[in-house]
């Protein structure tokens, strides 16, 4: 009866898209009430009630089986939506499509896309720069556009809510989980960026999430594995890490997720996750902060919280520290049954609860899926592939790439005269060796797989050496760049005796890599974050002099390279 009154509702003629441009402000509007929320809740079984502060994990690249039995949980327990992984476009949507019949309320779908579509979906959708090379974009207006066209991404597909931007102030270079997904270690920078692409992503009529609270950027553990321990203080927390969950709390962040951390100065329990801690969640970020939107937590599934807190015992103490979605419980239904049972002894108040399925359902009606209508499949990929989209993410590109080194030797290079073009980490040309090939007159290209014996490389240091000038490309090849390179010893040194002064290097990598390597002696040091077609394309352009490189270093890799570096 609900879906049906719930359909026919849209035939008012309110539009998703015509929605979005109207939409009121968030925070506001989920703490306030609505008529179509009270309806939605008073329909709802107390169970169900509980079933929409749940989201559970589906995928499409794990088989039939497996969406039919996400499909079952879905039905049995009237869950309030999706955390959605692998698989591609066109039968992510078939799957919400699905899915959508199955519930009384329209699903909320969320979605891990820090970089857009292309971080779950690589193969047919579009991946925008990771983080950390927005970091060194001058111009966060750029960050802003992105925003608005994952938005748009969003929509087109049927989701609702990025968990994104990452607001972790990286100033570890050994954090394994972080890293490249942070804007740097600077505050105020990350802040800022992270602001524009927060408000892009409202604007464009999806919900956005700062994460992970209160601050995951220095840590050298991944909560994925472990439960990792912060030892500072309160007022470092309060100056660095929270940073800026304090400020765009204030400036309407609608939603923030919660890290499994523990963290002694804010809660002294032996090995409590900061994601389960009432102290965290309602003393902390709703009471000291005043943050009014949704609080969400990290996947419930990571063993940084259930280590300590098995059996469902977490997902209890997750609604109990005052969360409104909980990401991935490992069984929804035994969580369900035991926040129940919580209630009726008396441990979790009923009207906190009440409150947060209302939150919840209030989020669903800003989204405008009062109005839910089936995502329509057609022509779907070409959608996802918008010109206008490639042309931003090739000017962020182009905005980001940063000369670590004197300009000088860039604007001496020649491409009539005798060049070596000596490649690290790939065995054939890539889009950099490529475009730059086209260019030159007399130019040798060399690659260096990495294999080599020492013997091997000493012989061509001499070869390469003969030549006037030295293109050095260090390629990280990997899918996502770490903070040191994959590379032996033999190499390291042919690197070292390679970097000269007719060299100029240009690195795609990680910027902490730099210290993997010792190219401090090259005349010129383009750096360009990573290793993705669009980056080697606009550091090929800067190579060229088509484009003067204005991309400052959003994190300090040694004394010479500080934050802030740029030529």
């Amino acid at each position: 009866m609900l879906k049906s009154i719930i359909t026919s509702a849209f035939l008012c003629g309110l539009t998703m898209a015509g929605f979005a441009q109207k939409k009121p402000a968030f925070v506001p509007f989920i703490n306030q009430q609505h008529q179509w929320v009270d309806s939605v809740f008073n329909s709802l079984t107390p169970k169900e009630r509980i079933g929409q502060l749940f989201l559970v994990r589906a995928h499409t690249n794990l088989g039939q089986k497996y969406i039919d039995s996400v499909a079952t949980v879905i039905q049995k327990e009237q869950l309030g939506g999706l955390v959605v992984f692998q698989g591609g476009p066109v039968r992510h949507v078939d799957m919400y499509n699905q899915y959508q019949k199955l519930t009384k309320v329209p699903l909320l779908i969320t979605f891990d896309g820090e970089w857009g579509l292309g971080m779950r979906l690589p193969d047919s959708t579009q991946s925008f720069p990771y983080q950390m090379t927005l970091g060194a974009i001058q111009d966060n207006s750029l960050i802003y556009d992105m925003g608005r066209e994952i938005a748009k991404d969003f929509l087109r597909m049927g989701m609702h809510f990025n968990f994104a931007p990452v607001v972790d102030v990286n100033n570890n270079s050994k954090n394994p989980v972080i890293g490249f997904r942070s804007f740097g270690e600077n505050k105020v920078n990350v802040t800022n960026k992270a602001k524009a692409y927060m408000d892009g992503m409202v604007d464009g009529g999806i919900i956005a999430s700062l994460k992970h609270f209160p601050g995951h950027g220095d840590t050298d553990v991944d909560s994925h594995h472990d439960l990792p321990q912060l030892n500072f203080s309160k007022k470092r927390l309060e100056e660095l890490e929270m940073y800026p969950f304090k400020e765009l709390i204030k400036q309407g962040a609608p939603a923030v997720m919660v890290a499994h951390m523990n963290i002694p100065a804010l809660d002294n329990t032996p090995n409590m996750p900061s994601s389960i801690s009432r102290k965290v969640v309602t003393d902390l970020l709703r009471n000291e902060l005043g943050f009014k939107g949704l609080a969400v937590t990290d996947a419930m599934d990571m063993k940084g919280v259930k280590k300590y807190f098995p059996n469902g015992e977490a997902d209890v103490m997750a609604i109990e520290a005052g969360h409104d979605l909980l990401e991935v419980s490992e069984n929804s239904g035994r969580a369900i049954d035991l926040v129940e049972k919580a209630i009726k002894s008396g441990r979790i108040k009923q009207a906190e609860l009440d409150a947060r399925v209302k939150r919840v359902l209030a989020a669903k009606y800003w989204l405008g899926l009062n109005n839910y209508r089936p995502t329509n499949r057609n022509g779907l990929i070409n959608d996802l592939n918008r010109p206008a989209t490639k042309s931003l993410i090739q000017r962020m590109a182009d905005a980001s790439v940063t000369v670590l080194k004197s300009n000088k030797r860039i604007q001496s290079f020649d491409p009539k005269q005798e060049t070596a073009v000596v490649s690290i980490g790939i065995d054939q040309g890539q889009d950099f060796e490529k475009g730059l090939s086209l260019q030159l007159t007399q130019g040798t290209n060399f690659y260096i797989k990495g294999n080599e014996t020492q013997e091997e490389l000493d012989s061509l240091v001499k070869v390469i050496r003969d030549h006037k000038q030295i293109v050095l490309a260090i390629h990280d090849n990997r899918s996502r760049p770490r903070s040191e390179l994959d590379i032996k010893e033999p190499v390291k040194k042919f690197i070292d005796k390679m970097a000269g002064r007719r060299t100029i290097t240009v690195m795609f990598t990680n910027p902490y890599a730099i210290n993997s390597v010792d190219v401090a002696r090259s005349a010129s040091i383009i750096l360009a974050y990573q290793n993705d077609d669009f980056m080697q394309r606009a550091a090929l352009k800067v190579l060229l002099k088509q484009i003067k490189a204005t991309g400052k270093l959003p994190v300090t890799v040694s004394k010479e390279f500080a934050y802030g570096k740029g030529v």
